[in-house]
């Protein structure tokens, strides 16, 4: 593999201030190598480490549908389940009639949220990206989706988040983020216990992964927002990871860094993953057509979501996939994923946050794909 190429981009795009500091790992043919660059801060002195953590935003995702198909594989809980039977909160759920109506204008669920529905982003509750009434709400209850982990601890927001009526029924729409945060909470109270301990008990203990979790100790890169006129920190070294979470998230709430994250992806390759977890389990893709093409209005053509709380590439739309590929990206400026057909597990950790979805990491998954191909 022509790792040196990829380095050179990565070391570039440093120098030319796109980033502060970025860490990348890459797996191939049974060889890691990992290559870190720049340092923690913007003119700062302190450089970024192979064994630095950065905020993996929704590149926790997966962790949490391994640790969700873990708690399935030993009967603690369903996939079809009624999620109402450790989130009461959601027993009664009303429906808008449209996604843009009056929080007022609603009819009753025609079927229960089920906890397949959390794995899949199907339970009617998610990222509004528009004007309505609903998105303003979720917004000032703050409940909506957003960059750092939510303010309020998991009872208050599951109880915020259910006085709000669904924008789809359960199970015909398909709505991002939300439901792996209420499937976080739905596991530590199925559990009895706490998501971090469980989620180090079941998945990150198991697998050596020890430097992920949703806190740390260890110096995290200061995390910017890119703005007109630079980048604004978004988040302090010292800021929300250095202290135990408010809200652990599976949406958006780990720490790690690029040889876990990595390491994560390659357990899924090998099909050698914790807990009973089979990978043909994590790679399914249980949505219907209905659902996939709604996904698809936020994945892009080609792509599904798989139960594995991941994006799974069906057909080839741009020239550095392959079908199979699987992983996901962070808004927070991190991207992982596995290509089997190549071989290759490639994983970019920044703390620049992306600005939408032509401002992604596109030029380093082409120059990782040519590096194999």
């Amino acid at each position: 593999m022509r790792t040196h190429e990829l380095f050179t981009l990565v070391d570039d795009q440093v120098t030319a201030g796109r980033y502060p500091g970025a860490v990348v790992a890459v797996r191939h043919a049974g060889t890691t190598a990992v290559h870190a660059t720049g340092t923690l801060a913007v003119g700062g002195g302190d450089p970024v480490t192979p064994a630095t953590p950065f905020r993996l935003a929704s590149v926790t995702k997966p962790f949490g549908g391994v640790l969700a198909l873990s708690l399935v594989a030993d009967g603690t809980v369903g996939l079809d389940d009624d999620v109402a039977r450790w989130l009461p909160e959601l027993a009664a759920p009303r429906v808008l009639r449209h996604p843009g109506a009056e929080l007022t204008d609603t009819v009753a669920a025609e079927q229960p949220v089920t906890v397949r529905d959390l794995l899949r982003m199907t339970c009617g509750a998610g990222l509004l990206m528009d004007e309505s009434p609903l998105a303003h709400a979720m917004w000032e209850r703050g409940v909506s989706p957003g960059p750092l982990p939510p303010r309020h601890d998991p009872d208050t927001w599951v109880a915020r988040l259910a006085a709000l009526p669904l924008a789809d029924q359960p199970g015909q729409g398909w709505r991002y983020h939300t439901g792996s945060d209420l499937l976080g909470v739905l596991l530590a109270r199925a559990a009895g216990r706490p998501l971090p301990e469980l989620l180090a008990e079941r998945v990150t203990g198991p697998l050596g992964l020890t430097g992920t979790g949703f806190r740390t100790g260890r110096p995290l890169p200061v995390q910017y927002a890119p703005t007109d006129a630079g980048l604004d920190v978004l988040d302090p070294a010292d800021g929300v990871w250095s202290a135990a979470p408010v809200f652990p998230s599976l949406g958006g709430g780990l720490v790690g860094t690029a040889a876990d994250v990595c390491a994560f992806l390659g357990a899924v390759a090998d099909d050698a993953l914790p807990a009973g977890v089979r990978a043909a389990d994590v790679l399914h893709d249980g949505l219907t057509g209905p659902q996939r093409a709604a996904a698809q209005a936020f994945l892009g053509p080609g792509r599904t979501w798989a139960t594995g709380n991941l994006e799974l590439t069906l057909e080839v739309t741009d020239p550095w996939t392959t079908p199979g590929r699987f992983g996901w990206t962070g808004g927070t400026g991190t991207t992982a994923y596995c290509d089997p057909s190549l071989d290759l597990v490639a994983v970019l950790l920044t703390q620049r946050m992306m600005t939408g979805p032509h401002d992604g990491p596109e030029e380093f998954w082409q120059a990782a794909h040519d590096a194999v191909s």
